[in-house]
């Protein structure tokens, strides 16, 4: 991705936020060159991977592929003892257009909410025991303490306000409905290590490589200083 896309990306999600009154903690809003100084005070946000994350899948196709995300809180699993958190927190964007691609989680679960904006369409699949796609058998649908089935395949429609349970190994991608507006979107889940829980299916990259167009106005979630 271009720095400038990255850039432009962080900005809209800022705008959303503002827009349906999510306020972001302290941290979100340092300048890149603030970082060298925070960085003594604010290591949790650099070992469990905190902040801004703005991703393409590796694809180059951000506009069609992709997710702006920002990690607000989050334990982790390589360090338990010095952050013992067990819970994981993040806020999302996405426009219109814009997919996030299918794919699963091994070890974490989580609620996939709809903070405000248009409709979100949530893709849903079983995973077989090879953890290839299990196109046949009915997926149960946990969505705000309602419990029912649908066929392989279907798609769920989240209204503002409306959520879903994602358990492990159960594949999803959603997108926001067309022509109903760009959504913002929480998750509350276990913690979470975004560089060995992710299973895509094509496989797909994770973070993408950066061009550096211009100056960075955020540092991403992988860039922070030592």
């Amino acid at each position: 991705m271009k720095r400038s896309e990255i850039n432009k990306a962080i900005k809209r999600l800022e705008a959303l936020c503002n827009k349906y009154h999510f306020v972001l903690p302290p941290f979100c809003h340092f300048a890149p060159e603030e970082w060298k100084e925070k960085i003594k005070d604010y290591q949790e946000v650099k070992d469990c991977m905190l902040g801004w994350d703005i991703t393409d899948q590796g694809l180059g196709d951000f506009n069609h592929c992709g997710l702006s995300l920002i990690t607000i809180r989050n334990g982790s699993q390589q360090m338990p003892e010095k952050y013992p958190k067990v819970y994981a927190e993040k806020i999302m964007g996405q426009k219109e257009g814009q997919v996030c691609p299918l794919h699963f989680h091994w070890y974490k679960t989580e609620d996939i909410i709809n903070r405000g904006g248009g409709n979100l369409l949530v893709t849903v699949y079983n995973s077989l025991e090879n953890e290839e796609i299990d196109y046949i058998s009915d997926v149960k649908i946990i969505s705000d303490g309602r419990v029912y089935y649908v066929k392989a395949g279907s798609t769920i429609c989240l209204h503002p306000g409306e959520s879903i349970y994602i358990y492990q190994k159960l594949y999803h991608s959603f997108t926001p409905e067309i022509g109903h507006g760009n959504v913002l979107i929480g998750e509350v889940s276990q913690c979470n290590d975004d560089n060995i829980d992710n299973r895509y299916n094509p496989p797909l990259g994770r973070f993408p490589k950066i061009e550096e167009d211009e100056p960075p106005y955020r540092l991403l979630c992988n860039e922070y200083p030592d």
